[in-house]
């Protein structure tokens, strides 16, 4: 019996963050009918969530129902569609748009498949909200793919952050749940900065200008 109890108890200690990654899975969707439900269980489980991650969960929160879902959908669509550099979909960053790529996004949906997620034709397995899905249902898998694509998620913080973007907020959430970036992921970081996704002939201006970043589809997933 004690055994068991310690099997049990073993995860806790884990630095995984399955609730929080629902959390900010959901709220970086498209915003749609949904939202305020996602709004609500954002407060209602924020309190238990550590502090590093809680609070810029909750500043994103507070914006999303003062701007009201229509607005709010606007600006999704402005930021993610329209601003090149603030890609959501992560294998860009390491991959460019190269067959590489293509692989990448095979070997996700499988990995997925694996751990019992299933994608809708029009979902892209490599968009951050669905990354996190995952993570939130494989916890230990989904860490390794978070912590996979640390300088596109970091690269895409930055980008939110001088656009002034509320969603910056999240992007600061989701970076408090992985370990603090290595001196190599800092070097990848600026060279990805400085020369662009993979297979391109020139660097980043600041990050992805719209050459860079194929055009995702209107709305994300929903």
């Amino acid at each position: 019996m004690r055994n068991r109890l310690r099997l049990k108890s073993a995860p806790r200690v884990q630095p995984w963050h399955p609730h929080a990654w629902q959390l900010q899975s959901l709220l970086l969707g498209y915003p749609d009918e949904r939202q305020a439900g996602h709004l609500a269980l954002a407060r209602g489980a924020a309190p238990a969530l550590p502090a590093e991650v809680r609070e810029p969960l909750l500043r994103f929160a507070g914006h999303a129902e003062e701007t009201g879902t229509e607005a709010l959908a606007a600006a999704y669509v402005a930021t993610f569609d329209h601003r090149r550099r603030c890609c959501p979909y992560l294998t860009y960053y390491a991959h460019g748009d190269t067959r590489k790529r293509g692989v990448a996004l095979l070997r996700l949906k499988q990995t997925y498949a694996k751990g019992g997620l299933r994608l809708t034709d029009d979902e892209l397995p490599d968009h951050l909200a669905v990354v996190l899905e995952f993570a939130a249902i494989d916890p230990p898998a989904g860490l390794l793919l978070l912590t996979g694509h640390r300088a596109g998620l970091e690269l895409l913080r930055l980008a939110l952050r001088e656009e002034n973007s509320p969603w910056a907020a999240l992007l600061d959430s989701v970076s408090a749940t992985l370990p603090p970036l290595a001196g190599d992921q800092h070097e990848a970081v600026a060279r990805l900065a400085a020369e662009g996704p993979p297979g391109e002939e020139v660097g980043l201006d600041p990050y992805a200008p719209p050459r860079y970043t194929p055009a995702p589809p209107a709305g994300g997933p929903r």
